[in-house]
């Protein structure tokens, strides 16, 4: 019988997309990850989102822990505790010393930010600002809907709408953004029960309203410095706490299209 290798596997971006991709990943046995993130993470959904470790030194997302590393020769260490290490590296300057298999970009900025198929000898790319074949191997389509979580083999992911998904009803109402640069100020935390009108937070005196009820499923954690787009949170009107701490359903199902992709390349049956 043929010994398996197990590939290593650079993730660019350590927010709640990523994780969920890496919980499909670590679940299905392939544990030698490593996160690339950048020294401030903004990801909202903080509770579900590996980019934490960056703040906290751990983080654990269910019963799975990342851990940060200062150099990447403090990998295999993680590794061995079964957890996995994030590292402060947002122009992926470390690619040459972790020599990933597979390097999965899940920065998830609608634009390339210097990935490119010699990173890896797979290289996926999450959702619009990449082109299969070009600049990425293949796709994994972020964008809710029929197509969710298919990958693709040529050309690009669908255009970024600036809508979010439905949910319960509502999508741009359940998502807030900053207006203007400033310092994000709140009092609320992830997993607060909100009423439509309720004031969320402030950026300089100006308030951010909830347009829709329900739990705060994100928010950006108090005193954050902001610009104006920046995206501060948002309000889940289906009102399950428990959605806070649990990967979404998008998150594993981009996930489920990244192991498809990692399989089929491993088995040679990638086309």
């Amino acid at each position: 019988m043929t010994t398996f290798q197990y590939p290593i596997i650079a993730i660019r971006g350590a927010g709640d997309l990523a994780t969920g991709v890496a919980l499909r990943l670590y679940r299905a046995g392939l544990r030698k990850m490593v996160f690339l993130e950048t020294e401030h993470p903004l990801a909202v959904r903080r509770t579900v989102a590996f980019s934490e470790a960056v703040y906290h030194e751990t983080v654990t997302v269910e019963g799975v822990t990342a851990r940060l590393i200062p150099s990447p020769d403090h990998a295999p260490e993680v590794w061995a505790e079964g957890e996995l290490p994030v590292i402060c590296d947002p122009k992926a300057e470390t690619i040459p010393a972790f020599r990933p298999d597979v390097l999965v970009d899940a920065i998830i900025a609608k634009r390339n930010l210097g990935t490119n198929q010699d990173m890896a000898s797979l290289v996926i790319g999450l959702g619009p600002g990449f082109t299969a074949g070009k600049d990425v191997h293949k796709i994994v389509e972020t964008k809710r809907g029929h197509h969710l979580g298919r990958i693709i083999h040529s050309g690009s992911a669908a255009a970024n709408t600036g809508i979010p998904g439905n949910i319960e009803g509502y999508t741009i109402e359940r998502v807030y953004w900053a207006e203007n640069d400033g310092i994000f100020v709140t009092s609320l935390d992830i997993g607060e029960t909100v009423n439509k009108g309720d004031v969320l937070g402030s950026i300089d005196g100006v308030p951010v309203i909830a347009a829709v009820s329900g739990v705060i499923r994100g928010l950006l954690r108090n005193n954050t410095p902001v610009t104006a787009g920046a995206k501060l949170g948002d309000v889940d009107p289906r009102g399950a706490i428990s959605y806070c701490h649990q990967a979404s359903d998008k998150a594993l199902a981009i996930g489920g299209g990244v192991l498809e992709a990692i399989l089929a390349h491993l088995i040679g049956e990638d086309q």
